[in-house]
């Protein structure tokens, strides 16, 4: 676990703006990094899950299994992805690069 707050904070957009100089520019930046921490917190979580798998289902199996309720309680006590991107780029941990021309012509081609 880090150091980010599960709960609700208030932010400093201040903060958000001193990489970019441009708000919209940082929460495309951060919904990015959510994103990308979503999708390898779901990954571990369906890979820790996928142990208690089985092809029949009993009632008292799911009551009993207290160990896949505690992987589910653990993901759930965890901070929000847009919260831990919002620190990791506050702290600069964060790497983005603009699109060059190049790019931008790469992108025109695939269209």
């Amino acid at each position: 676990m880090s150091n980010t707050p599960t709960s609700i904070v208030t932010r400093d957009m201040v903060d958000l703006i001193k990489e970019t100089g441009n708000i919209y520019e940082s929460i495309v930046i951060v919904t990015r990094r959510a994103k990308q921490i979503a999708i390898k917190e779901k990954e571990e979580l369906n890979s820790k899950l996928a142990e208690f798998a089985t092809t029949v289902d009993s009632l008292e199996e799911v009551f009993e299994n207290k160990e896949q309720i505690e992987i589910s309680r653990y993901y759930e006590r965890m901070p929000k992805p847009s919260a831990k991107a919002i620190e990791e780029f506050k702290e600069g941990k964060v790497m983005f690069r603009y699109p060059t021309e190049e790019d931008m012509e790469e992108n025109e081609l695939l269209i």
